[in-house]
């Protein structure tokens, strides 16, 4: 039996919810989500889809410019929306918690992490003590398996991994001993091991405290572990609500499917499906359903007529004009499309970067231990390994970037690298090219689109205003965006936009070596499939060299023909990515792959 079926009914309930832009245009609209004691309710879809603004309706938030104009959330029979001010403050955290997608921005970073812990309890009232207090704050730490000690709770966010960062945001989440939490992407970044310990904290702090948890994401692998049901979003709008179970293996509307299909896989050297055309944002949205022009099963009436959402006997509900006929052309098709295979070669190709015996420092912390790596022409290698493995240290040396003490040697195109990329030629600097991991820092707000990919165009190329036009626009299609991000500043995107600027920032610049510090890990599935593709074609088609550091295992499969995994600043294990992958050697390799979260 589904939490649906639980005949104490929901514990919170979203009803009708219209969220518009200033501008009058919808944001979301008629979004009905239910949440039930002890469950946790997968929300996914593509960025710009809504489901970060359904979510925050929850907590009575919504972003500046954005406005609920219709619609209730009910929570134990009070709608919150309808709720004066300081009300809403003092249910916020003691009723319904929120964790954020990044716990580095959301803890403050000149206090202590005792102080952030015992001010949430202080806030909102929580035990009659000081001592009641000081129980409850090891009762946290204990809970998130975070170490309780003194000496723990006297330091700074900064002295933290990004694993314990998160797991302090949890605690926090979970203080006061709310009924409903929410959670955006809280695993978003993590390496798998740090993941999947998170995800079970999760888990267990849910079923313990018999919370209902909304956990929105975009990684359906990490969906199909955590959640009991799950609802998918697009253009605003739910398209269907089913058990996981059902979700995963007899989803009905063809945008899930093609979701699922997006998914890379850990048991196939494949490129995942990726989605043609781009989810219409909001002010732009057809009228009809929304996915119809992306849609290989659309009609006339798709086009016309907004489908409702309907329900089966099994409280399946499904938003699609022909999801009746479809359920047996999806059972002849035999579940996801074929995804198209990668191409292997096994020639030598020219060396591009050679890497022997590199150290690397922090202050006085040695962080790489003679540390070697190989990157040919047209191929990619991949770095994998949990936080702190070494991985951006060593990518960082070669980018330019490290500014600590470096030992060893490192050649491009045969060349000596200089140490810093300031002291490199423009051609070097023009050939190697850096994509960050978090576009929210690597992307300068006060300038626009245009602006940030104009900048690699006027230092490395002499272009015309045209032909950088040209190139800029090439750049954004490259990635799934289009022209019309071109005026807007990083702030106005999604978060899986700004990332793909970034990316196509990068790619202006045509380079020869290009180094990827975990560029798809905020993107949503049928985005990172769209970019794999891409990366995988450009190793192709140029010949450029790819660095390709992930937590992803599934990716590497998909992308990388040479993997090398680190842990504590070692490769401790290296090889064709097939070899290590399928029959690993060493113990550290075998526990990455027993902690990457599958479709099953």
């Amino acid at each position: 039996m589904t939490r649906s079926a639980d005949k104490a009914g929901p514990l919170l309930e979203l009803q009708d919810l219209r969220v518009e832009l200033d501008s009058g245009v919808d944001v979301d609209d008629d979004v009905w989500l239910k949440l039930y004691r002890g469950e946790v309710l997968g929300l996914v879809g593509e960025s710009a889809s809504g489901k970060t603004t359904a979510a925050t309706a929850i907590l009575g938030y919504q972003r500046r410019g954005a406005h609920v104009v219709s619609g209730r959330v009910m929570l134990d029979g009070r709608d919150i929306l309808r709720l004066p001010p300081s009300e809403l403050r003092s249910l916020r955290g003691r009723l319904i918690s929120y964790v954020p997608q990044d716990p580095s921005m959301s803890l403050n970073p000149a206090l202590r992490i005792r102080t952030q812990l015992t001010e949430v309890l202080e806030v909102h009232g929580f035990g009659q003590t000081p001592a009641d207090r000081e129980q409850r704050l090891q009762e946290m730490l204990a809970e998130v398996l975070l170490p309780t000690g003194d000496k723990f709770l006297a330091r700074y966010p900064h002295q933290l991994s990004g694993g314990q960062q998160q797991r302090v945001v949890l605690a926090m989440a979970f203080a006061c001993q709310p009924s409903v939490i929410v959670l955006d992407e809280p695993t978003t970044g993590l390496d798998v091991t740090t993941q999947a310990h998170v995800l079970e904290t999760i888990r267990q702090l849910t079923a313990t405290h018999d919370v209902a948890a909304l956990y929105v994401t975009h990684d359906l692998a990490v969906i199909a572990a955590v959640a009991d049901r799950v609802a998918v979003m697009y253009a605003g709008k739910l398209v269907e609500i089913a058990s996981r179970d059902v979700i995963f293996h007899a989803s009905r509307h063809p945008y899930t499917r093609k979701l699922l299909a997006a998914v890379p896989s850990m048991k196939a050297t494949t490129l995942p499906e990726s989605i043609p055309g781009v989810a219409p944002r909001p002010g732009q949205r057809p009228p009809g359903c929304a996915f119809a022009d992306r849609c290989g099963w659309a009609l006339d009436t798709c086009r016309a007529e907004v489908p409702p959402l309907e329900a089966d006997a099994e409280d399946h509900r499904t938003a699609c004009w022909r999801w009746r006929e479809l359920v047996d052309e999806f059972g002849r098709e035999g579940g996801a499309l074929e995804a198209r295979s990668t191409k292997r070669t096994e020639h030598r190709r020219p060396v591009v970067l050679e890497v022997a015996g590199v150290s690397a420092w922090h202050g006085d912390r040695k962080s790489l231990h003679r540390v070697g790596l190989t990157v040919e022409e047209g191929k990619c290698i991949a770095l994998v390994g949990e936080s702190g493995s070494g991985k951006t240290t060593l990518s960082r040396c070669v980018a330019g970037l490290h500014h600590g003490r470096i030992e060893g040697s490192m050649l491009f195109r045969g060349q000596p690298l200089k140490r810093l990329a300031g002291q490199r030629s423009r051609d070097t600097r023009q050939e190697i090219q850096y994509i960050f991991q978090s576009p929210y820092s690597s992307l300068n707000p006060r300038k626009t689109i245009a602006q940030l990919l104009e900048r690699p165009l006027k230092v490395f190329f002499r272009l015309s205003r045209s032909e950088a036009e040209a190139r800029m626009v090439e750049a954004l299609e490259h990635v799934a965006l289009d022209a019309s991000v071109l005026d807007r500043y990083p702030d106005q995107l999604s978060g899986g936009e700004r990332q793909r600027a970034a990316i196509a920032r990068a790619l202006a610049a045509q380079p020869t070596l290009l180094i990827c510090d975990e560029v798809t890990s905020s993107l949503d599935v049928s985005v990172q499939s769209t970019i794999v593709e891409l990366l995988s074609r450009l190793i192709e088609e140029t010949g450029v060299g790819m660095i390709f550091v992930t937590h992803h295992l599934a990716l590497v499969r998909a992308i990388a023909e040479d993997v090398a995994v680190m842990s504590d600043g070692r490769i401790v294990e290296a090889g064709r990515t097939l070899d290590v992958l399928d029959a690993p050697q060493a113990d550290y390799t075998r526990r990455l792959l027993a902690d990457t979260p599958q479709i099953t």
